[in-house]
């Protein structure tokens, strides 16, 4: 597996060669559903679609999984990643729960969809945990509070629990429910193998340029083709120009990730165990895990999204931090 700057460890630890790709969209086309969006959340809505006897047609703007798919962490966890009190906060109580509740129910049937389809992504269990450091303990007990109280999965972990499980000097921790790892790369596109042939059309390089409702259906354009359905799932994790009132509502921010070397020996017995997703408390937070060939993948110093212009740079600063970091929890 390479480790450069800005590669996507998923998409090539897979073989050029082994790579599928699919046409440009062409012509008029007539289907049931379009779901604009070729991450691991079209896939995936793709797939149930096209299993459920849809006429489907799932359009991507570039390839499909490479992405935001082919560059996050591989983690399907039980929560959104912002705490409940923050949430409640903004949005109340009700919503909220219904968010997490969500979350949760996403993260058991997820690996479930996975396993039925019987796609080979590299998915393993994780136990999720957020550990508090010193300072933050009071914090993180008012939220496992809010969390137990809202119904939701929390279990408190002493200092020396937390210990035990992370090999980390943290004070405190929360468990939450099950998380899973995959390889999403190889999940995006297991997910479109299993999908029926004959349900299912996959265009790439296919940008949605324009999405028109009517009383019976939808139209959606592209450079060079136009698509009539009488539904259309909107997948891209951002909202688009055809969502333009939506636009105010989101903030553009920028995660950025490491991937070390495989660990040696003496540093897998001391450093993170294999079958534990990490978080903390940090501002902003970071998130820890051992992958294939025993390999740390830590994810953090989010901040507000960057200039294109500067952005190798800042990417070189932001991951040697990260990196830094680690090696002081370790």
């Amino acid at each position: 597996m390479r480790t450069r700057y800005g590669l996507s460890p998923w998409v090539h630890r897979l073989p050029a060669t082994k790579r599928p790709t699919f046409p440009r969209a062409r012509g008029v086309i007539a289907a049931d559903v379009v779901i604009v969006g070729g991450g691991l959340t079209g896939c995936a809505t793709a797939h149930l679609c096209a299993a459920a006897g849809l006429s489907t047609v799932l359009l991507d703007a570039g390839r499909i999984g490479q992405a935001g798919s082919g560059r996050s962490a591989g983690l399907l966890l039980p929560d959104p990643g912002p705490p409940f009190r923050e949430v409640v906060a903004r949005h109340g109580l009700r919503h909220a729960r219904r968010v997490f509740q969500a979350w949760e129910a996403a993260a058991k049937e997820a690996p479930a969809l996975l396993r039925r389809a019987r796609v080979v992504c590299g998915l393993e269990p994780r136990r999720s945990l957020v550990v508090a450091w010193p300072g933050d303990e009071r914090d993180l007990k008012k939220e496992h509070s809010a969390r137990e109280t809202a119904g939701l999965s929390a279990t408190w972990l002493t200092g020396s629990q937390v210990a035990r499980q992370t090999r980390l000097d943290a004070v405190a921790g929360i468990g939450t429910a099950r998380a899973a790892s995959i390889d999403p790369y190889r999940a995006c596109l297991g997910l479109l193998a299993r999908a029926s042939k004959r349900r299912l059309r996959v265009f790439e390089r296919s940008t949605a340029r324009a999405i028109t409702a009517g009383q019976t259906g939808v139209e959606i354009a592209t450079e060079r083709a136009t698509i009539t359905a009488e539904h259309v799932v909107v997948a891209t994790g951002s909202a688009t120009a055809e969502f333009a009132p939506l636009q105010r509502h989101f903030t553009a921010r920028e995660t950025y990730l490491v991937l070390t070397e495989p660990l040696s020996v003496p540093m897998r017995r001391t450093a993170l165990p294999p079958s534990v997703s990490i978080g903390d408390t940090a501002v902003p937070p970071h998130r820890f895990d051992r992958i294939a060939e025993h390999r740390v993948l830590i994810r953090g110093a989010a901040q507000a999204a960057t200039a294109e212009r500067v952005r190798p740079a800042v990417r070189v600063q932001r991951t040697g931090q990260l990196m830094y970091e680690f090696l002081t929890m370790y």
